[in-house]
């Protein structure tokens, strides 16, 4: 198949990329992603952009980050149309590996992890899941060798995660954590929103509302406890089923009780039919 992009499949085709660039003296930027891209996806393009001349997307839906009754086999896989986008944005290479690629026969090692990936939110809910995610990112970072790697905020816990990993393992590239992007009506661009009927689609919004003004009341005083009680009601209103609505310290995800605990980050999982959301949103700083 023909792409409007250059597109590999095997590492050594990727590193053969790397090693002629850097040779030119050209930094690297890697961008991650399961595919099904969309502008908050293109959005890390630009910002990889603009800190590295030559920017590489990985493209891979990652099965070991699946937990059994998850949503491994429909996940949309689009890579002609995310090429596409990917050309728009100027982006230098695509990796798109097989699953053989990436776990060969044999394959017998994972990434074991505490801190940030045992804080009781996504971990408590998928808890596989940030294995499945650490293995593949530090595979695809010891693979590219890259200056730096941009990852979405909107996966706030997985971002923490990643770059507790980078610093621990001694992983040169450094991490760059990029800004949620929102469709007009506040709800956060997710591949998975494909899945929202029209009613549901209607309703999302509801979620990030409820974050926005939780984490204003806080940031103008007012008793966190209190304030993330009502932000868990206003969401069950707008017909979510919860998996959580937390408080949490932005850069170690303990709990926080007040407003003084230090940095503070609203954090979210809720399921609209099938279709499960999750958000964050800063408290502003004082």
């Amino acid at each position: 198949m023909n792409f409007p992009i250059p597109v590999v499949h095997t590492v050594a085709e990727m590193r053969a990329f790397v090693q002629a660039r850097r040779a030119g003296g050209e930094r690297i930027g890697l961008v991650p992603t399961m595919g099904a891209l969309h502008t908050g996806h293109l959005s890390l393009v630009d910002e990889a952009r603009r800190v590295a001349e030559r920017v590489i997307v990985t493209i891979f839906v990652n099965p070991t980050q699946f937990g059994p009754n998850e949503d491994f086999t429909r996940y949309p896989r689009t890579l002609p149309a995310d090429c596409e986008k990917l050309a728009g944005v100027a982006a230098d290479l695509v990796f798109a590996p097989a699953v053989e690629e990436m776990y060969p026969s044999g394959f017998c090692t994972t990434v074991s992890l505490e801190g940030p990936a045992k804080a009781e939110l996504e971990d408590h809910f998928r808890p596989t899941h940030f294995t499945g995610v650490a293995t593949v990112v530090t595979k695809l970072l010891n693979q590219a060798q890259a200056d730096v790697a941009v990852f979405g905020e909107k996966d706030y816990q997985q971002l923490l995660v990643i770059r507790a990993l980078a610093r621990d393992l001694d992983i040169a590239t450094r991490i760059v954590g990029s800004p949620t992007l929102r469709d007009p009506d506040g709800l956060a661009m997710s591949s998975r929103n494909v899945y929202l009927s029209a009613e549901e689609r209607a309703r999302a919004p509801a979620l990030h509302r409820a974050l926005s003004e939780a984490a204003r009341r806080i940031a103008a005083g007012e008793v966190v406890g209190h304030v993330m009680g009502e932000a868990r009601e206003a969401i069950v209103g707008a017909g979510f089923d919860i998996d959580y609505v937390e408080a949490r310290h932005a850069e170690t995800l303990a709990r926080v009780a007040r407003r003084h605990d230090g940095p503070i980050r609203l954090l979210a999982a809720a399921r609209l039919g099938a279709t499960r959301l999750i958000d964050n949103v800063a408290v502003p700083s004082e």
